[in-house]
């Protein structure tokens, strides 16, 4: 089978305060269907850069990337917007809630954008399955750290995504609540079958993947099965 996402000496610069800044130089992989990656690595070792990138979230600075067989480095914003919505879910450490909606409407408003006529129906089903059956009706602000990212985990799974990505996800909540998130976390990607990339700096976590990627100053530092990290 292709892989689900492909780089090929892929770059990225962005401009700093003394002049452009090489975050990530010449990185060529790819990740297979269904598999579970974890990305690694220190503060600053571009971790987050590259998931922006996988997800079409940041533009590459130089190379190709491709995922579901498609040229995100070739698509405009909307054309992207289009794919994110079609075949990706994205988790960040911030819940990116918009505090004027209900859990269920902040799950069922981007699949209504997107065309899907029961996206209530589907909002429902999916917080059910992060626990939040009782709480659907609530705000974000009624709601405790670890309920908005079970929301967000919801929003996110909601589309049936091809791509599951996660930056951080239990970075803002306490080490049992973390850990609860990343049980669902996993839980919807076995659910709906879907490729997930895991960016984290708890090894516990990496350890949860089938393949871990270490990235050190903008590079792959090592790239290992799990059952051989082990």
């Amino acid at each position: 089978m292709p892989p689900v996402i492909a780089l090929n000496n892929v770059s990225l610069r962005l401009a700093g305060n003394a002049g452009p800044v090489d975050i990530l130089h010449g990185l060529t992989l790819e990740v297979g269907a269904q598999e579970t990656v974890g990305l690694i690595g220190p503060s600053g070792s571009g971790k987050s850069s590259l998931l922006m990138l996988m997800g079409g979230l940041e533009r590459a600075s130089g190379g190709e990337i491709r995922a579901m067989g498609q040229d995100l480095t070739a698509m405009n914003e909307d054309q992207l917007a289009r794919f994110r919505r079609s075949h990706m879910g994205v988790v960040f450490q911030s819940f990116h809630l918009i505090p004027t909606m209900t859990a269920l409407e902040n799950v069922a408003t981007p699949l209504e954008l997107g065309g899907v006529a029961d996206a209530f129906e589907r909002a429902e089903a999916e917080l059910e399955a992060v626990g939040l059956g009782s709480r659907m009706h609530h705000y974000p602000a009624q709601m405790s750290g670890g309920e908005q990212q079970r929301v967000a985990l919801a929003r996110a799974a909601a589309p049936r995504p091809d791509i599951l990505l996660a930056d951080e996800p239990t970075g803002n909540l306490d080490g049992n609540t973390g850990e609860a998130i990343m049980d669902l976390l996993f839980g919807l990607r076995d659910r709906h079958g879907a490729t997930l990339i895991l960016v984290t700096h708890a090894p516990e976590l990496a350890k949860r993947c089938d393949r871990v990627i270490r990235l050190r100053d903008g590079r792959i530092e090592t790239d290992v099965a799990q059952a051989a990290a082990e």
